[in-house]
């Protein structure tokens, strides 16, 4: 089910970073995926992927309430969510990222949302 969230060569440079974290690397890299809830206000910038279980995700967070966090996340449980008017998790296909991680989770901090 997370397939539709990630390609493959996405998966593929998220593992990357994953992989330099797991070695206990302190990394800041530019997000591969954006993921968000059309009808929720949602965000999930996605930098780096476990490869322990290559489900969980490492991000930059905005549930839309004005509070943005660096977290992990399980794509499994992104695939299953739905917004209020029930449309599914979407990748952003048009996603150029501008910044790198740490960045946009500076810019977020004072705008209270990721900024596109």
């Amino acid at each position: 089910m997370s397939a539709r969230l990630i390609t493959a060569d996405e998966r593929a440079r998220l593992l990357i970073a994953g992989q330099a974290r797991a070695a206990g690397r302190d990394i800041d890299p530019v997000p591969v995926v954006r993921l968000f809830t059309p009808d929720a206000h949602a965000i999930w910038l996605l930098a780096a992927l476990d490869p322990a279980d290559g489900d969980t995700a490492w991000g930059l967070i905005d549930l839309g309430i004005g509070i943005t966090m660096l977290g992990t996340v399980k794509l499994s449980d992104l695939a299953g969510i739905a917004g209020p008017w029930r449309w599914p998790v979407l990748r952003d296909r048009y996603f150029k990222p501008a910044r790198s991680l740490f960045e946009y989770a500076e810019l977020a901090e004072w705008d209270g949302s990721i900024p596109d």
